[in-house]
């Protein structure tokens, strides 16, 4: 290849770092070669090199994706040193490449922000490309609702700008379905916000309590005030009692943080054994959720997973029944491995997120009311044998709770087990999208496993015209 493109390869000094993602689960892939771009210009050249070789491509970013897209035996490309972010007005133009730690602190320097998540080494990109949630959420949407164009290097090379007037199918598929799936993105503008004030909260309770807490849980977070973001995570590790904790944000002063907590403690019945408050500056409110630990109350550093970390998730429309929280409460606390932790992770959705119509983007998921995460964290020395006993907990776990949900899947959570995982990903969007991929991707350059397939319009149309002659539904 040529045009200043830097190519690692299995000999070349740097591959070994260069090759593993953020998840080390996935450590065990190695790619053919790992091209690091600095311009749009060096991923055409880096995708024409792994079309003429055969070669699969994965896209990496920030390299956090749970199913591992962001890693193959192919050509990996990655754009982590296109990094630059620039604020003008209300608006801010990253590189594909910025982590949200890098755009954070060129937003603190003009005194505003974007709504977008914690993680500081999480790539920009593929947070917005899936939808983006994170504490400003509930009161101004996904991250992705917050694009205003991007410029993208599509599977032939040529390098295009795209938002509501350029590309507009194409626009309205990067937000919400776009990660690694129809172009590979080099650049996003998008609104900025005011800084608000923000008082971080942090709760514990003890397992004795978990069935109160999750009641008054699912029917207070996802109803409060816009302002309120305060998710609900229980955790079990083999020698610890689970417990439960419920921390987030009131983009308010701490009197106001109390006061909103208070309605919620009463709910529960029972006062928290831990409790704290800290308000601050905007920025250093993200810092502080991201560094802090629910369960030890002390402030860690970030680092990469180091665990084997599998999950499953899905959306709900309605609280779950007593009897089902009660037997997924059961079942995370039974016969837990050594080296095993479980968490059952609840984030609130409604208010901003709801807002926006479910075809406005690709994102469909727009009549929820909260999102439940699975998950089990391995260590890297368990044996397999342990390794599958924490993905036949994780199972189950998805299961009891499956049909009280409403079988959409949030973007970002992929689940590489998850059946008609097209469908669940992007519900009623999902014949529009693969209408788009046979525009602009119709030799699928850009897949994983569950990837859009390109269906041309006539095609798709008259297939929906003989399902409907069937009887059959398509969501």
């Amino acid at each position: 290849m040529t045009g200043g493109v830097e190519v690692l390869v299995a000999d070349s000094p740097g591959y070994e770092s260069a090759r593993r993602s953020q998840m080390a689960r996935f450590d065990d892939v190695r790619p053919y070669a790992v091209v690091r771009c600095r311009e749009p210009e060096h991923v055409a050249h880096a995708l024409a090199f792994a079309q003429q070789e055969g070669l699969h491509v994965a896209l990496r970013s920030g390299g956090h994706c749970f199913a591992g897209r962001s890693s193959t035996t192919g050509v990996v490309i990655d754009v982590s040193a296109m990094n630059e972010a620039s604020v003008s007005e209300d608006t801010i133009t990253v590189g594909a490449g910025a982590r949200l730690a890098d755009v954070y602190d060129a937003l603190a320097a003009h005194d505003c922000t974007i709504a977008a998540g914690c993680g500081p080494t999480v790539g920009i990109a593929g947070l917005t490309l899936g939808g983006g949630l994170g504490i400003l959420g509930r009161l101004h949407g996904l991250t992705a609702d917050q694009l205003l164009a991007a410029r993208v290097v599509l599977a032939d090379g040529r390098i295009v700008d795209c938002d509501e007037q350029r590309h507009g199918d194409l626009f309205w598929a990067l937000r919400g379905a776009g990660g690694g799936q129809f172009a590979a993105v080099t650049h996003l503008v998008l609104r900025t916000l005011p800084v608000p004030p923000a008082t971080a909260f942090h709760l514990v309770w003890p397992w004795t309590v978990g069935a109160a807490v999750l009641a008054a849980w699912q029917a207070w977070a996802p109803d409060a005030p816009d302002r309120i973001s305060a998710s609900l995570v229980v955790r079990a590790t083999a020698n610890v009692p689970p417990s439960l904790a419920v921390f987030g944000v009131v983009l308010d002063q701490e009197p106001a943080a109390h006061a909103a907590l208070d309605e919620f403690v009463a709910d529960v019945g029972v006062a928290p054994t831990k409790e704290n408050y800290e308000p601050g500056l905007y920025r250093e409110i993200k810092r502080y959720l991201a560094e802090y630990d629910v369960w030890s109350g002390e402030r860690r550093s970030v680092q990469r997973e180091s665990g084997h970390s599998y999950s499953k998730s899905e959306f709900f429309r309605h609280e779950l029944p007593a009897e089902v929280s009660a037997e997924l409460l059961a079942h995370l606390a039974d016969r837990r491995g050594q080296r095993e932790a479980r968490v059952l992770d609840f984030t609130p959705w409604a208010g901003a997120y709801n807002r926006v119509p479910a075809d406005a983007t690709a994102f469909a998921h727009r009549g929820e009311r909260f999102l439940l995460k699975h998950e089990a964290v391995v260590d890297p020395a368990a044996s397999e044998a342990e390794r599958q006993a924490a993905r036949d907990w994780l199972s189950r776990s998805w299961e009891l709770v499956h049909p009280s949900g409403s079988g959409g899947v949030y973007p970002n959570f992929p689940d590489p087990e998850l059946r008609e995982s097209a469908r669940a990903y992007h519900g009623a969007n999902l014949d529009r999208l693969t209408q788009v991929k046979a525009t602009y991707d119709p030799e699928s350059v850009f897949r994983f496993d569950q990837s859009i397939q390109p269906v041309p319009r006539l095609e798709a149309e008259d297939f929906a015209a003989e399902a409907r002659s069937r009887g059959v539904s398509l969501g």
